[in-house]
């Protein structure tokens, strides 16, 4: 069969040169938005190339290696969760926004945090001035918390949380309200990005150094696993990585392996890979090209599953499945013709669960602007349900499973990833990768391939070097937060710190310095500290007092 499919595929071949000379290619050669060729055509002979082999390679969904899912009946059993990124101003305000996204569908909450909260820093420091509750919500205390969920059941809700080196701090902080309000522990579900790896490598907020930093993550890992068994305490996020130029195969090789990077550390700490393996998360962008994205999912979880199994001889088939969020690409929107966003992201979205994401964030069209307006965010909301509930696609579980296009990407993006992956675990790991630059100069030498494309015109972006419009650009409304904002938290923190114990603070903070100078879990320290509304600073600070600080080697 294969040698007549041949046969005719090079009698095609000729058709096709006589074809390009009346019709030449409009590009001089057509390839991902990763730089990877693409070809015109694939066929069973690609198969044959690939020694394709339908059960070591794709199997059923639900079932090993869970290229097609993890779950057997994917969206007809379990739709994705829907989550919009929802933070800004103060926690009331938020508060607000969280309950119209509840009310109007949303089946989970998605929080972002302001500059100073990102940092480690209170209202009141002069790090952190202008920026309180500009980019996401501003939470300094408990306080600042009870209120950011006042009237929101946290068991009845999933939760994620992004933020990354004070991690540790604001998660004491959610498990303190859950605790108040009566939640069992075994009903709090939800995420902590709490991925510091990929903030060497790309996001660049830190506070402590690499080790120091990694040795927190465990802590939430080890001590999640041992009384919270619904929260997912470190999501392994690619999506910043992405953001920051990386390429599709070099998203998913460092995820991964910031990914291997706290397994290993787990294990050093003697934990048992069955414990604490099934609640590893991951995060992923969603770009614009649509195939691409497609196998990087797919070879995502192929790779993990086989790592787990085979690498770390996990038993559990809960701990070899990659579950994933995913976010349509922020870097993709455009400031030009902003409501070409709407259209960019319905399609990221739609690679994203044909990729078979788990949990998805749809992009507001104007982020590339302000933080999101509602009606925008009801847009993005609607895409989703649009996607799910009119589609069919929801219908049907990894239905471009066997395209031999799909097939013969994925396979691509899996071998490249990999060899990534090898050169990485040559160095030592990811963090001593990350300590020479390694991940930091792949993803710049890829920026700047990205960016000469576009400015040669080989890549296109409409609206902004092609289709450009030279009548006046129609205004958006978009979201003002008020600049009396930072004024007020400030002076709620005066408040606080005159209304605290201020003894119980200061030997919670005792506690908390004298257990990282042990080398101790600090996870229940800090829950004890912000009890006493110790605040996200002081608590910092006192990290700071025994890590010291990291400041990145300079490269040009």
């Amino acid at each position: 069969m294969s040698k007549e499919i041949e046969s005719k595929q090079k009698d095609w071949e000729e058709r096709l040169k006589a074809s390009e000379k009346k019709a030449p290619p409009r590009l001089p050669r057509f390839s991902t938005i990763s730089d990877m060729e693409v070809p015109l055509l694939s066929t069973p002979i690609d198969f044959d190339r690939e020694k394709f082999d339908y059960l070591r390679d794709l199997g059923f969904p639900g079932e090993f290696p869970f290229t097609r899912g993890v779950y057997p009946s994917m969206y007809r059993g379990k739709m994705w969760t829907m989550r919009q990124f929802a933070g800004f101003s103060t926690a009331a305000d938020t508060n607000k926004r969280f309950k119209y996204l509840l009310a109007n569908g949303q089946m989970g909450l998605s929080t972002a945090f302001d500059m100073p909260t990102l940092m480690g820093y209170d209202p009141d420091s002069p790090k952190g001035k202008g920026e309180v509750g500009k980019c996401g919500v501003s939470v300094a205390s408990l306080e600042d918390m009870e209120e950011l969920f006042s009237g929101i059941p946290l068991g009845d809700v999933t939760t994620s949380m992004t933020i990354n080196g004070p991690a540790i701090v604001i998660l004491a902080m959610y498990l303190a309200v859950a605790e108040k309000q009566g939640v069992p522990r075994e009903k709090v579900r939800g995420t902590l990005q709490n991925d510091i790896l990929k903030e060497y490598i790309a996001q660049k907020e830190w506070l402590f150094p690499v080790k120091s930093a990694v040795k927190l993550v465990t802590d939430t890992i080890e001590f999640g696993t041992k009384y919270y068994p619904g929260w997912n305490t470190v999501s392994i996020s690619g999506y910043h990585i992405r953001e920051a130029g990386a390429t599709a195969v070099q998203e998913l090789a460092f995820t991964l392996s910031d990914g291997l990077a706290y397994v290993d550390d787990c294990l050093k700490r003697g934990m048992n890979i069955d414990d604490f393996a099934p609640r590893l998360s991951f995060f992923f962008d969603v770009h614009n090209d649509f195939f691409e994205e497609i196998a990087k999912f797919r070879a995502a979880r192929r790779i993990w599953a086989n790592l787990m199994r085979d690498r770390y001889k996990a038993k559990d088939p809960k701990s070899w499945m990659l579950r994933t969020h995913a976010q349509t690409a922020g870097v993709s929107l455009t400031a030009q013709q902003p409501y070409n966003n709407i259209v960019r992201v319905a399609i990221q979205a739609v690679a994203g669960v044909l990729g078979g994401t788990n949990s998805l964030h749809t992009n507001s069209m104007d982020e590339t602007l302000a933080l999101p307006t509602d009606e925008a965010v009801m847009i993005a909301l609607r895409t989703q349900q649009i996607i799910a509930e009119e589609t069919g696609i929801a219908n049907v579980a990894d239905p471009l499973g066997g395209s031999y296009f799909v097939e013969v990407l994925t396979n691509r993006v899996e071998r490249e990833a990999l060899e990534y992956i090898r050169k990485i675990d040559e160095m030592g790991g990811m963090v001593a990768a990350v300590e020479r630059g390694f991940p930091q100069a792949e993803i710049a030498n890829s920026a700047y391939l990205f960016q000469r494309q576009m400015e040669t015109g080989e890549r296109v972006m409409v609206g902004v070097n092609k289709y450009q419009m030279t009548e006046e650009k129609r205004t958006l409304e978009t979201l003002y937060i008020d600049r009396t904002v930072e004024k007020r938290q400030i002076q709620k923190l005066v408040e606080l710190r005159k209304k605290r114990s201020k003894q119980a603070c200061q030997d919670s903070l005792r506690v908390v310095r004298e257990q990282a100078q042990a080398g101790a879990n600090l996870c229940g320290p800090i829950i004890e500290a912000v009890k006493t509304y110790a605040t996200l600073q002081e608590v910092c600070d006192t990290l700071r007092g025994v890590y010291g600080e990291y400041r990145e080697a300079g490269s040009f």
